[in-house]
């Protein structure tokens, strides 16, 4: 009688992505890879862009290295050389290492009700701590996944404590990002400062031309032929920070306005879902007032 073998169990691997920029010059890609190759990675994704309007180089690195290798701690440790050498912006974390993502919404939960339910079928690589909401419209759906649901006021009278109570939440959750998932409330021009580049908004692309209340309305009553929307960080500037995705769904003479608005949700639903998803895969890197998306 022969007995089968034990089977052993696949070594477990790290698994972490580089990003970086820097001001363009020789020998970038070269000093990276070299220290890739000499601490035992395997570079599984590479992608680079030279930004010849601002001189930038940007490069997204995903690279593995087999079980005893260096883990992400080590490789910052690591890389700290190189990127002080070349004056580098730069990241790195685990490819399964979750952003925390607080979600803040008004009443309108489209967009909401998408980014939790990507969220639970895995689709996104975040957590979600607590979800912030100006009313109490959409807790019911909130609280139904378990989600910590904080209903924050805001008037004119209150912004300011408004705003301090969102900054604890913040901090209490030692949140990565903050996600307005049509958050009908302007951030002060301090909050979005501090908050640079780790906020990201959704709205409809019709901007500048319907402002205001009702714009999918504004916008059947001219007869548009295209519904779009924007997904960007969020600047002191309103509604003009570095743009991350767009997308567009034609219309016609046959829709009435709640057509459009319906267009308009799902559209805006998808942006934002991409948006954050490149994110949280750190596919998205800050050039100016521009993005560079390894997409």
């Amino acid at each position: 009688m022969t007995s089968t073998p034990a089977t052993t169990a696949a070594a477990p691997t790290t698994d972490a992505v580089l990003v970086l920029s820097c001001p363009d010059q020789r020998g970038i890609v070269a000093a990276v890879s070299a220290l890739l190759f000499d601490h035992g990675a395997n570079i599984e994704e590479s992608q680079q862009f030279d930004d010849v309007r601002t001189d930038q180089f940007f490069m997204r690195i995903r690279f593995s290295v087999s079980a005893g290798g260096p883990d992400v701690g080590r490789w910052r440790e690591l890389f700290a050389d190189v990127a002080a050498r070349f004056d580098m912006q730069w990241q790195i974390r685990g490819v399964a290492d979750p952003y925390r993502a607080l979600i803040m919404v008004s009443r309108f939960g489209h967009c909401l009700n998408d980014l939790l339910f990507r969220w639970r079928s895995g689709a996104l690589t975040m957590d979600i701590p607590a979800v912030v909401s100006n009313h109490r419209d959409l807790e019911p759906l909130v609280t139904s996944y378990g989600i910590p649901f904080h209903h924050v006021p805001v008037t004119a009278d209150t912004k300011a404590q408004a705003e301090a109570r969102l900054r604890d939440i913040v901090a209490e959750h030692d949140v990565d990002l903050v996600v307005l998932a049509r958050y009908m409330q302007v951030l002060s021009d301090d909050l979005s400062r501090d908050l640079s580049g780790r906020v990201i908004n959704i709205h409809h692309s019709f901007l500048p031309s319907f402002k205001g209340a009702k714009p999918y309305h504004q916008a059947f009553a001219r007869g548009v032929k295209l519904v779009g929307a924007t997904a960007h960080y969020v600047t002191a500037d309103l509604d003009e920070g570095p743009i991350i995705d767009q997308d567009v769904v034609r219309v016609d003479h046959r829709m009435a306005a709640e057509d459009l608005v319906r267009a308009g949700e799902e559209v805006e639903s998808r942006v934002l879902a991409r948006a954050v998803r490149w994110h949280c895969e750190s596919r998205v890197l800050l050039n100016g007032d521009r993005t560079v998306v390894f997409s």
